[in-house]
């Protein structure tokens, strides 16, 4: 079976954080995003609250930094959106702070944006 590998799409300063973690977080989210583009779901990636369904996934990764977590959505089938890479420093429990949540939410619309122009481009060709 021939397996098709999605492009990865960084979306806002995703990749730019991504780039500032530390190595062995940085490769561990490399590897988990690698899965995605392959079809496959790491088996960190959690679905994350809040956006309706599992098109939105978080891989969450400890260092003795702190926790880091990459958040993207495979809800579209031109790509894998990177959608926010970020260091949580919240101290109310696993909850995804705020302002994060809001940041994801504005970059999924945008992946959402380039999905269907990629699809409606696909289709004028």
């Amino acid at each position: 079976m021939a397996d098709k590998e999605k492009p990865l799409v960084w979306l806002g300063s995703s990749k730019k954080d991504l780039m500032a973690l530390p190595t062995d977080v940085r490769k561990f989210f490399g590897h988990a995003l690698d899965f995605a583009q392959h079809g496959g779901q790491h088996d960190a990636a959690k679905v994350l609250k809040g956006f309706g369904g599992a098109g939105v996934l978080e891989v969450v990764e400890d260092d003795v930094g702190g926790t880091y977590r990459a958040v993207y959505t495979v809800k579209f089938e031109q790509a894998v959106f990177v959608l926010h890479c970020f260091q949580k420093k919240s101290k109310s429990g696993i909850v995804t702070p705020k302002e994060d949540m809001e940041i994801i939410r504005a970059r999924l619309k945008v992946a959402e944006a380039l999905a269907k122009e990629v699809r409606h481009g696909k289709a004028n060709h």
